[in-house]
């Protein structure tokens, strides 16, 4: 079992950025690999970035956030971070943090067994 505490949403201009930080309880961060997803208002989930369980572990990304969102971890704090520069005003949703049993990076919702409550981004423009 882990659970997972999402820190650091807010409002923000467009072309700003936003860290948001996942932190997990346990002692077994280590075996999980994590996800970013998001969702607007009246739109479907969306997945944004994933990383494999090791610190400084294989990574993918959504095409809408590639190039301007980093998603990684420090498996010695419990924590994955999703750093976020040149926002845009469609960034905006609620963020979560999730996380899968295994090694693995996955871009599927399904595959995550453990999801945060959300933090709120919002873009103005």
């Amino acid at each position: 079992q882990v659970q997972l505490v999402e820190s650091g949403g807010g409002l923000v201009q467009a072309g700003g950025s936003l860290r948001l930080s996942c932190a997990a309880s346990g002692r077994t961060f280590s075996r999980y690999a994590m996800g970013w997803f998001r969702q607007a208002p009246g739109k479907a989930r969306e997945f944004v970035a994933t990383i494999s369980s090791s610190s400084g572990g294989s990574t993918y990304y959504g095409d809408s956030v590639k190039g301007r969102f980093t998603i990684s971890r420090d498996n010695a704090k419990n924590t994955v971070y999703l750093q976020m520069n040149s926002l845009k005003p469609e960034d905006t949703a609620v963020y979560y943090c999730a996380a899968k049993v295994g090694s693995s990076y996955s871009t599927t919702g399904t595959d995550f067994g453990f999801w945060g409550q959300g933090t709120q981004v919002t873009v103005s423009s």
